[in-house]
């Protein structure tokens, strides 16, 4: 009992995820198995797997429809690679740190994503991104996805000072393509595990790679889960004024594009279906708009667009076993008495604001009723222009999001009070304006999560000239003004949160010890003594904490002094941390008055076995904690 268990000091392995995943449905494929580190480990049995999928399942087969480029592979796993980074609090940047819960990220978002997942894994309801559009002058970001060529781009220079790629991804590469799609793809995994089971991403994109990301996200979220594709006018000539000028040659391309998936369709069903009769047929025919009766899902538009067409089902055992085998699949069977019923009870369905009627060859109806308390968009197309010239906050940012397209996009998602918007490509920080803007609008209590690489900008341009060296603090500068603003046109909205906690991803808070044993001198060895880097504080090893275990970033904090040593508390008790050394039974005692979830110490904080051995006994008599549930609760660092 004396061995505390430490905190994770690296992200979650994306490869131990999946198998996570797969064990909640099919755990009689897994089995135990050594590792190399010589501890048991839960495997999966490929041949049971084989058995389970029957002929489903494909190995080897030269012709299969798939979408690949080169560095595929080396993208996907390196979506799946743990990292050794954290995320640092920066409250001097911040504002309103202690009461705000949105959130600033500066970093590449794919280390970024990766670090979020403990904490906000199925927590985002909605993902809206404007990415790179790879026109041959876009950043791409820092991925080693140009391993076999790693020696050439070593000799050109085209690497930092920390080993990341950095330069343009120009037309010239021979990978033009490919490295774009990887640098997508290796995100969107990640991304997707962060929505919520009726969460939506909305991704803007141009002609250059519409076609790559369709396919991209036909892969990530399910092809089946493709809702819609929006269109979004740009700000260019008339055609009349094109051709006047020098024909075909000069013609622009008039529009961008939204790309709409949902995660999962089959929790997107009508709220209540009613039978209507063909009256030119027996009782047994009717129909449904179904795209597959056999299956619980059906093709419906959920988000308000053009339904997909579906297929007509005349049956009427095809439309009742669909809905069977949809509430036997949630498992409400026995706790609702209709699909209305659960859709009132469980809220799932309440963003579905219209009537649909579809109708039969012969006339028969299946009807969707819906609220009728506000009406959704029922085309695909967004009378707005892709980019805005600020007026009321003046910026130097090239071509900003014009705010009213995520506002009208976060109306067709149907968030609202209190849930979590992402935006990982945020740019000048437009999706935290339009999140403030729609909750002075309504009252509601949204909150954001912005992430931005903290590119450089040119020392010829107007926002270097101005003092701002890289977008990241462009995007701040934007919110702050922008918060200002909108709470002096909303005086009354007291409770409005225009703040945001910043954090900077770098490099772990933990010493580097992997060294051989004859690289160690004396000297070292008395600084391993501290396993922390010098330069971290409290606020540092907190935050770290709760991103590894699983504890949102922007929880309300508080701390006080015990014997000389500081507990620092997070939402009364959901992980409650002393760093300090030699922890007092005092100090235990107050930690155990806070009820703590979670507990967190230094190890270098008991000097002896024994004394770990007393937390444990202290913790169970003042917690009531079993054996099991101390081992669980505390961890050292």
């Amino acid at each position: 009992m004396e061995n505390l268990k430490h905190v994770e000091k690296q992200s979650p392995d994306g490869a131990r995820l999946t198998l996570d995943a797969l064990y909640q449905i099919a755990p009689s494929c897994f089995t135990e198995a050594k590792g190399e580190d010589g501890e048991i480990h839960r495997v999966v049995d490929f041949n049971k797997l084989r058995l389970l999928l029957g002929d489903n399942a494909v190995e080897d087969n030269p012709e299969v429809y798939d979408f690949t480029w080169v560095g595929k592979r080396a993208a996907l796993q390196e979506a799946a690679a743990p990292i050794n980074k954290t995320l640092r609090p920066c409250p001097e940047e911040s504002v309103d740190w202690e009461k705000t819960q949105n959130l600033y990220i500066e970093g590449d978002n794919l280390e970024v994503l990766k670090l979020l997942q403990n904490s906000y894994m199925g927590k985002v309801k909605m993902i809206y991104i404007d990415p790179p559009y790879n026109t041959g002058n876009d950043f791409v970001y820092h991925d080693d996805f140009h391993r076999t060529q790693r020696e050439e781009d070593e000799a050109a220079g085209v690497f930092n000072e920390e080993g990341d790629r950095m330069i343009k991804n120009t037309e010239t590469n021979g990978k033009f393509h490919s490295d774009w799609c990887s640098m997508m793809y290796s995100r969107l995994m990640i991304a997707r595990s962060l929505l919520t089971e009726d969460g939506a991403i909305f991704i803007s994109i141009d002609d250059n790679e519409l076609h790559s990301l369709k396919k991209i996200c036909d892969e990530v979220f399910g092809s089946s889960n493709f809702r819609n594709t929006i269109a979004l006018r740009r700000r260019i000539k008339s055609l009349n004024v094109q051709f006047s000028d020098a024909g075909l040659q000069t013609l622009n391309v008039g529009f961008e594009y939204v790309l709409v998936y949902a995660k999962p369709l089959f929790k997107m069903m009508p709220i209540r279906v009613e039978k209507r009769l063909d009256q030119q047929s027996d009782e047994g025919k009717w129909q449904g708009f179904w795209s597959n009766a056999d299956r619980p899902t059906m093709r419906y538009d959920v988000l308000g667009f053009t339904p997909s067409k579906g297929q007509w089902r005349k049956q009427k055992d095809y439309a009742i076993r669909a809905v069977k085998n949809y509430m036997d699949y949630l498992s409400v069977q026995n706790q609702y008495e209709s699909l209305e019923d659960y859709s009132k009870q469980t809220g799932i369905t309440e963003f579905i604001r219209r009537d649909l009627s579809g109708k039969g060859e012969n006339g028969g109806v299946y009807h969707w009723q819906a609220p009728d308390n506000t009406t959704l968009r029922t085309s695909n197309w967004l009378d707005i222009e892709v980019s805005q010239i600020q007026k009321e906050i003046k910026l130097p940012f090239d071509n900003p999001k014009n705010i009213k397209v995520p506002i009208e996009i976060a109306k067709l998602s149907g968030i609202k009070d209190c849930d979590l918007v992402l935006d990982f490509f945020s740019g000048s920080a437009t999706t935290a304006h339009a999140v403030m803007q729609l909750n002075a609008e309504d009252g509601g209590n949204r909150k954001f999560i912005m992430v931005q690489l903290p590119e450089e900008t040119a020392e010829d341009s107007e926002a270097y000239k101005a003092g701002y060296t890289n977008i990241c603090e462009i995007g701040k500068e934007r919110i702050r003004r922008a918060g200002k603003k909108i709470k002096a046109e909303n005086p009354d909205a007291k409770d409005l949160d225009t703040g945001f906690r910043v954090f900077k991803c770098e490099s772990s808070n933990y010493k580097d010890v992997a060294f051989a044993p004859k690289e160690y001198s004396q000297e070292m060895l008395l600084g391993l003594l501290d396993n922390i880097k010098e330069d971290r504080t409290d606020l540092d090893l907190l935050f770290d904490c709760m991103l590894r275990w699983g504890v949102e970033l922007s929880l309300p904090l508080s701390s006080q002094k015990v014997d000389g040593c500081t507990i620092h508390n997070v939402n009364d008790g959901d992980l409650v941390a002393c760093f300090d050394g030699k922890v007092t039974e005092s100090v235990i005692d107050a930690i155990a008055a806070l009820s703590p979830v979670r507990v967190v110490f230094r190890d270098n904080s008991f000097d002896e076995a024994a004394q770990k051995m007393n937390l444990f006994e202290l913790f169970k008599q003042k917690c009531d904690w079993t054996d099991e549930e101390v081992k669980n609760n505390i961890r050292v660092i």
